[in-house]
Parts: C-alpha cells; sequence; structure tokens
C-alpha cells in the first residue's frame, strides 16, 4: 500500500512539473507577438511592452494576497484555479482585443487573467511537491524548477516554428494550443492525491510570528539576489548575442535568452539527478561563487563572444539558487507553510525586477554601457555568498547548542 501511495505522489509530481510549464507559457508567449500586436490593432511599442510590466505586477499582487485564501479554500482549489485563469486568459487573447473599441484595453484584461493564474502557480506548485512525500526534496525541487526552463524553451521553439509554417496571422490559434495545457493539467489535479505541508494537529505560522524569525528575513534575501543575479543577466542576454554573434535583433531575441534558459534547466536537471549524493549548501556556495566568475567574464572580455558565453555560464549559475533557497526554508524554518512560499515567492519576484531595473539605469548613468550596469549588478551574487555563509554559521551555532 505504502508503494502505490509513492507512486500516486508520483503522478503528482509530474502534474507540477507541467504546471511549471503552465507559467512559462503565460509569461513568455505573449512577448513573441509585440510586433504583431503593434502593426494589427496599431497599438505603440511602448504600451504594448507595459504588458509584461503589468502580468509580473499582478503576479505580485497574488504572492502578497494568496496566505489570505489559500489556506481556507484548500491547495487543490486553488491550484485548479489558477489553471483555470491561465486557460481564460489565453483564450481571451484571442477574443477581447476584437470585442473592444480599444484592442490595448481587451489584452490588458487578458493579460490581467493569466497572470492571477502565473501568480497562484508560482506560489502554489513549490510548496506542493515539498509536501510530497520524496527521498530527496532538494533534488526534486530542483528537476521541478528546471520545467519553467524547458517550458520557456519550448514556448519560444514551438511557437516559432508554428509562425514559420503556418504564418504569424494564425497567432490565434497557436494560443489556442497552448490553452491546452491548462486545460488538461487542471483535469489531471482534481484527481492526484495531495498532502498538507502543516503536520497534523499544527498550524502554519502566522504572518507576525514568520516575521519574528531571523532565518526567515535571511531566506527573503537569498530569493531577491537568486531572482536579481538571474535577471539582471537574463534580461540583457538578446543584447549580448547581437553583439557576440554579429547577429539581426530577431536572432538574438532567441540565441541569448534561450542559450541562458537550457544552461539555467540543465544545472537544475543535473542537481535534480545528483543531487542526493550531494550538500545542498555547498552547490548553492560553488554556484553563487561561479555566478561572481560570470559576471566578472562579462564586464571584462575583451572578445564580445565570450560575454556571450559568459551569460550562458551564468545561466548555468543561477540555476538552484531559487529552488535551493526553497529548500533551504523549508529546512529551516518549521510549519511555514502557504504564508513562508508565498513571501519567498514575492522576495523572488522584486529580485526579478530590481536586477534589470538595477542595470538599466546604471548603464544610463555611462553612455548605455551595458557592461557596467551588470558590473553593478555584481553585488547581488556577492551578497548572496555572505548570506549562505551566514547561514551556515547559524546553522552550527544551533547544532553545537543541541549537542
Amino acid at each position: 500500500m505504502k508503494k502505490e501511495g509513492k507512486k500516486n505522489y508520483k503522478i503528482t509530481i509530474y502534474a507540477c512539473f507541467v504546471g511549471y510549464i503552465v507559467q512559462a507559457v503565460v509569461n513568455n508567449f505573449v512577448p513573441l507577438l509585440f510586433l504583431t500586436f503593434q502593426s494589427s490593432y496599431g497599438i505603440p511599442l511602448s504600451k504594448i511592452t507595459f504588458l509584461v510590466t503589468f502580468n509580473f505586477g499582478i503576479q505580485l499582487l497574488i504572492d502578497l494576497l494568496s496566505p489570505l485564501f489559500v489556506d481556507r479554500i484548500g491547495y487543490r482549489a486553488s491550484v485548479i484555479l489558477a489553471h483555470v485563469f491561465s486557460a481564460v486568459g489565453l483564450l481571451s487573447l484571442t477574443i477581447l482585443p476584437e470585442i473592444f473599441s480599444d484592442p490595448f484595453a481587451g489584452l490588458m484584461i487578458a493579460v490581467m487573467i493569466y497572470a492571477l493564474g502565473g501568480g497562484l502557480l508560482e506560489v502554489l506548485i513549490s510548496p506542493i511537491v515539498e509536501a510530497c512525500p520524496t527521498n530527496n526534496k532538494e533534488a526534486a525541487m530542483s528537476m521541478l524548477h528546471s520545467f519553467y526552463c524547458w517550458g520557456h524553451v519550448g514556448v519560444v521553439l514551438l511557437s516559432t516554428v508554428f509562425f514559420s509554417l503556418a504564418g504569424i496571422g494564425n497567432w490565434k490559434y497557436m494560443a489556442l494550443l497552448w490553452m491546452l495545457v491548462p486545460v488538461c493539467n487542471m483535469i489531471l489535479f482534481f484527481f492526484v492525491p495531495m498532502t498538507s505541508l502543516v503536520e497534523e494537529g499544527e498550524h502554519g505560522l502566522t504572518f507576525l510570528e514568520l516575521l519574528g524569525k531571523r532565518k526567515f528575513w535571511l531566506m527573503f534575501l537569498l530569493m531577491i539576489c537568486a531572482g536579481a543575479s538571474e535577471q539582471a543577466v537574463s534580461q540583457w542576454a538578446s543584447a549580448f548575442a547581437e553583439k557576440g554573434l554579429g547577429v539581426a535583433k530577431s536572432i538574438g531575441d532567441l540565441a541569448g535568452p534561450m542559450l541562458f534558459a537550457i544552461l539555467m534547466g540543465t544545472s537544475r536537471v543535473l542537481y535534480g539527478k545528483y543531487g542526493g549524493k550531494l550538500k545542498l549548501e555547498k552547490c548553492m556556495a560553488a554556484s553563487g561563487a561561479l555566478c561572481v566568475i560570470s559576471y566578472l567574464m562579462i564586464v571584462f572580455s575583451p572578445l564580445p563572444a565570450l560575454s556571450l558565453v559568459g551569460c550562458g555560464i551564468c545561466g548555468f549559475s543561477v540555476g538552484i539558487l531559487w529552488p535551493g533557497t526553497f529548500s533551504m526554508a523549508s529546512a529551516g524554518i518549521r510549519n511555514g507553510g502557504t504564508m513562508m512560499f508565498a513571501f519567498l515567492a514575492l522576495g523572488g519576484d522584486v529580485g526579478c525586477s530590481l536586477g534589470p531595473t538595477l542595470v538599466g539605469k546604471v548603464s544610463g548613468l555611462f553612455e548605455d554601457n551595458l557592461k557596467t550596469g551588470i558590473l553593478a549588478a555584481l553585488v547581488f551574487p556577492v551578497v548572496l555568498l555572505s548570506g549562505i555563509g551566514i547561514n551556515k554559521v547559524w546553522r552550527e551555532s544551533q547544532n553545537e547548542e543541541c549537542t
């Protein structure tokens, strides 16, 4: 009976893997259509690119508000609702811009709907996997987060192939095809077994209890630095691809971010496969150090092509930082529950916004010198390394007290 239970929970984990693919779809499909929206609906590009900011703004809001209702309605109902929002949002992309007098308003509503789904998925999927009875939770968490990377690559590749064969004018059919992913996974979540993060008879930490734990603040800082270290380079990877490979912007948009995503996903898969033999804390410290090296390589390399290689190394180095911090927090903070995962996701999203913003602002101060901006963002992996060191000191001091 126990063996069968484990088999069932494997299905739960697989459904969570697909959940991160759904999040990759809602985050990365619409940016492929920016120029199409501009020409089809006559919307200025400056307004269209605001859709990305709006999407992540809604997801940040969900990070903040989700602890108020997720535990009340339950994880199953919440994750099903996340898939409903994701599917309806993708469907709305094909309908609302046509029926509104202002197509941009229709796009905004569609993005808002699927952003609700994406935000909920980010809060829910990691704790669902963390609660599953697996032998190595750190490895499972790393493997889980790799599927966002593969989803990102898949969205770009498959959509590009479809547009090449069927024509960009038929983008609505591609949106409907991607909509089938959350619809099918939603059905799966009706039936898969799920368990609670908090043991029976206990309760998850309240907001004030969580804020009173110094360990939480350290993990929150690590999440900010993990998100910032990742996106400070990822968001500018296409620019390095253009310069390093001497290719057109359209090719650079594919080559740079995809190289970054593939290597980031590879590092997560490798840790997911071999993580049981490794110490998470040591791996995160090594990853942080490699991230610093990659930043220095990007900034000081005399050859543009080597800067692009540095971008790829950065993708590999940041792979386990985000899921690793989730695992460290779960192991170090008892009964953190939904509240902890939601606020850690918030910290990660803040970092994802903060990193590229710092690079852009500093670059602007130095005549759009992108390398100077990247050099300023070096503060994030350096602080992350320091935080990992502090966590080690705290953990060892606690072990001494116990003995």
